[in-house]
């Protein structure tokens, strides 16, 4: 094929997507049936291009509606996945790409898909004196991605921020305890500092956790387990202030 040829083809498309946007007018509901897929795909790539990214989840929602089981309506579900996310508007982002997931689960695009899925919790986790429910979804949705695309560039994504999601979830529990220490509650708030340091791994809250269980116990005189827990902090976490911390506590009880 000569480079004149592919010229006069580029083009060609070109002028064939411009005319149908200027007959359709504005948004995705005047693409007709006989619009093809590659005409609504590029249509949509071009509000992408402008930052209109619900109009461009809108087009590329027409092309799974009007070419259904094609390749394209296939790219279109993860188009409209990303779209949505650039909108923040998660739930119709999740919906998008777990339909991909129903449809296309064994595709080399899978795991970007169930990593779509993840984000749309992910992006809405705030400060940890709120509720975590996105913060928890967030982490079953990487760990099964973990789970089910093992060796994965997205598996490998999502242990990056299964870490951060994790540590999120480890600082309410530890909100909790540091509130309950505050009242005089010392046994309440060292099961919530246990559950931190037993259920969570090493996050960045876990040495914090066993200096705070030290400062319980002895509050409530219980000075063996105490050390118990300071000698657990100085071999775990043996560089950590939060072990200098404890010692000091200790030699003043």
């Amino acid at each position: 094929m000569s480079g004149a040829f592919k010229g006069f083809k580029g083009v060609a498309i070109v002028l064939m997507v411009l005319t149908v946007a200027a007959c359709s007018g504005k948004g995705s509901k005047q693409v007709t049936e006989g619009t093809s897929a590659a005409q609504i795909m590029a249509l949509a790539q071009a509000e992408v291009d402008r930052g209109r990214y619900k109009n461009a989840a809108e087009y590329y929602s027409e092309v799974e509606r009007l070419h259904p089981y094609s390749a394209e309506a296939r790219a279109a579900l993860l188009g409209a996945a990303k779209a949505y996310r650039e909108k923040q508007m998660y739930p119709e982002s999740r919906a998008a790409a777990n339909r991909y997931l129903d449809f296309y689960p064994t595709t080399a695009d899978a795991p970007f898909a169930m990593y779509l899925v993840a984000l749309s919790y992910y992006d809405q986790i705030i400060d940890v004196e709120r509720d975590q429910h996105n913060t928890f979804r967030a982490l079953q949705v990487f760990r099964k991605l973990i789970e089910t695309y093992p060796g994965t560039e997205y598996a490998r994504l999502a242990e990056e921020k299964f870490g951060i999601a994790l540590n999120q979830l480890a600082g309410k529990e530890m909100d909790i305890g540091r509130y309950y220490l505050k009242r005089g509650d010392y046994v309440a708030a060292i099961e919530r500092f246990r559950v931190v340091k037993d259920d969570y791994g090493d996050t960045q809250q876990t040495p914090e956790a066993i200096y705070r269980m030290v400062e319980a116990y002895l509050s409530l005189g219980l000075t063996g387990e105490a050390s118990a827990a300071a000698n657990e902090l100085a071999n775990r976490f043996p560089d950590s202030q939060w072990r200098s911390d404890a010692d000091r506590l200790l030699s003043r009880s």
